[in-house]
């Protein structure tokens, strides 16, 4: 039967493919493909792991069986029981073999997999007592996870090193039909190790239109769909699922004729990227004869040659953080580690600019080991820079690697979340102290310049203070509209509350592009605006020159600039600022 879910549109096109089900679980899972060579061996991992938590069971129930009934109750003996017989249950095994086989799942993906097969199961059944054993099942699964990660953990701490990196199927691999993600909620970092893999497009149940999720889709370049309510809960495994993009909608099971109409809607698309190709290689001049500088926003070094394909003058942001995201406590990027990775994107821009930002963690970018949960906001707590600050070996260790690579091409320094001045010049100081110290040691390293996000109202009030120790600002409109309306820009739920058009949102970024001009500084938006082409007229007006977005954005902001006159956009411009509804203005405009 078919049916239709509505979210959020993250990222546009249409995909229609099968669905691939992430189970969620109170344990993180990771999620990748495997090499058929690595099948048995996967099939071992959750056999040792189903062992572990058979023999940790057994041990309960001798115990049970010394203390006795007055200290032991029996239900606790026969939880145990049931316990036991989920672990032994042949259905729960064939089914996690098939998903790896078959499949080619990572033992921890095929393991919840099978969770949600049976699980559902258990939902279906009239006896309440076989349904409320559907807990058990979920608590079995998690001490099976468990047992896997301590053996991951145990191997890795032996080897000296991180566990493997994720990895996804070469092209070649490719099945014939297309895949698509249904999950509650992904993190970027599992987003990163899809990126490699063979999906063409993804909804969740949570999530918000500029959540780092959202972003890294965006990047990706696959239609996405987020905040789609109990899509997970609601979708099968392998259900034909169309994935609309534009139109934020999932349409499940679809009949012909919707196949038949969305099939043409994704020629139409094709035809329309085609048409945009043919810009790539015009120079980004309005009609009045004013450049503008398109730049792209990266996540790993690999980025780079997609940002050129784009025709990106530049990088505007390399969010280093996808470095450090997914690794154990104790396991962060070295300084050798992070230098190659830098180097790797400079020499692959070819001579271009490129700015790196220092590590943004928190908030909706937890790193293992480091976010516990138990921050009760963490997008006010210790993140980027505050983190940064409050580990000075880590900090000075990814200052070390970014101004070595800077002598392999032209760098800037970008830092996340600057908001008082002891911060700044805490900063700078240190910066300072590792520049002398690799002079000392006779290390290669670069000049770079050194700039400031402006993406919170406080940084965006004292400008010029700002000013006085940095070379360049950035705009990062997605936190900056988060902080100044108060809106958790991951949350659905007051997802119609984050309004970029807001007025103190406008006069915000008005103003830091207008004093920056002043003082003749450069000045970028390297936020969600940037790349959003109903935005791009009024940030022309505004004075803005420099744009970083995803490199899938480039093409379409550059048809905009190409279109407009930034005489005729100046005075209209004011005219949005001033208004007391600026969308009204804006919608009249076009």
């Amino acid at each position: 039967m078919t049916f239709s879910l509505h979210g959020l549109a993250v990222a546009p096109g249409v995909v229609i493919g099968r669905a691939v089900l992430v189970a969620s679980s109170r344990v993180d899972v990771a999620h990748y493909f495997i090499e058929p060579s690595q099948v048995e061996g996967e099939i071992e991992r959750v056999r040792r792991a189903r062992n572990a938590v058979m023999d940790e069971i057994h041990r309960l129930q001798q115990t049970i069986d010394q203390l006795g009934p007055k200290e032991a109750p029996h239900e606790l003996r026969a939880l145990l029981d049931v316990h036991l017989m989920l672990l032994e249950d042949e259905e729960l095994v064939a089914g996690v073999k098939q998903w790896i086989s078959g499949r080619l799942y990572n033992a921890e993906w095929a393991l919840t997999s099978q969770l949600e097969v049976v699980a559902r199961q258990f939902d279906e059944m009239e006896d309440e007592y076989l349904r409320e054993r559907k807990a058990d099942l979920e608590q079995i699964t998690e001490k099976i996870l468990r047992a896997m990660r301590q053996q991951s953990d145990a191997l890795a701490e032996a080897a000296g090193a991180r566990p493997a990196p994720l990895i996804g199927r070469e092209h070649g691999d490719e099945p014939q039909e297309p895949l698509v993600l249904v999950a509650h909620e992904l993190s970027p970092s599992d987003l990163l190790h899809f990126k490699q893999g063979v999906f063409a497009g993804f909804v969740t149940d949570v999530g918000g239109k500029t959540s780092h999720t959202a972003i890294v889709a965006r990047s990706m370049d696959i239609p996405a769909v987020v905040g789609a309510r109990q899509s997970s809960q609601l979708i099968n495994q392998d259900d034909w699922v169309i994935i609309d993009g534009d139109a934020g909608v999932v349409i499940v099971d679809p009949s012909p004729i919707i196949l038949a109409e969305y099939r043409f809607k994704q020629r139409q698309n094709e035809l329309d990227r085609g048409r945009l190709e043919r810009l790539r290689d015009t120079r980004a001049v309005t009609l009045d004869g004013q450049a503008v500088d398109l730049l792209a926003n990266i996540e790993l070094p690999e980025d780079a040659p997609a940002a050129l394909q784009a025709g990106a003058v530049g990088v505007g942001l390399f969010r280093t953080e996808f470095l450090f995201m997914g690794r154990p406590a104790g396991h962060l990027p070295d300084e050798e580690e992070q230098y190659q990775a830098y180097r790797m994107a400079i020499q692959g821009m070819q001579g271009r600019p490129v700015t790196i930002r220092t590590v943004d963690v928190g908030a909706d970018k937890p790193m293992s080991g480091h976010q516990d949960g138990s921050h009760l906001n963490p997008a006010l707590g210790l993140r980027a820079i505050r983190w940064s600050l409050s580990e000075p070996a880590m900090f000075v260790t990814q200052l070390r690697a970014i101004l070595r690579a800077a002598s392999h091409g032209p760098v800037y320094m970008l830092i996340p979340m600057l908001a008082h001045l002891g911060e700044i010049r805490q900063t700078v100081a240190l910066v300072e102290q590792v520049r002398a110290s690799l002079a000392r040691e006779g290390v290669p390293h670069g000049q770079v310049l050194l700039g400031a996000m402006i993406e919170i109202p406080a940084a965006a009030l004292m400008l010029k203070t700002f000013l006085k120790y940095f070379d360049f600002l950035s705009l990062g409109t997605n936190d900056l509209i988060q902080y100044t309306l108060a809106i958790d820009r991951a949350d659905q739920a007051v997802a119609h509350l984050y309004d970029p058009l807001h007025p103190a949102v406008l006069r915000l970024v008005a103003d830091t592009i207008a004093e920056c001009r002043a003082q003749g500084k450069s000045v970028s938006v390297c936020g969600e605006m940037a790349g959003d082409i109903s935005m791009t007229r009024l940030l022309l007006g505004l004075g803005l020159r420099s744009f970083s977005m995803h490199p899938a954005q480039i093409l379409a902001v550059k048809q905009e600039i190409l279109r407009a006159d930034t005489g005729e956009l100046s005075g209209w411009a004011q005219n949005v600022l001033a208004h007391e509804e600026p969308a009204l203005i804006m919608s009249q405009q076009e």
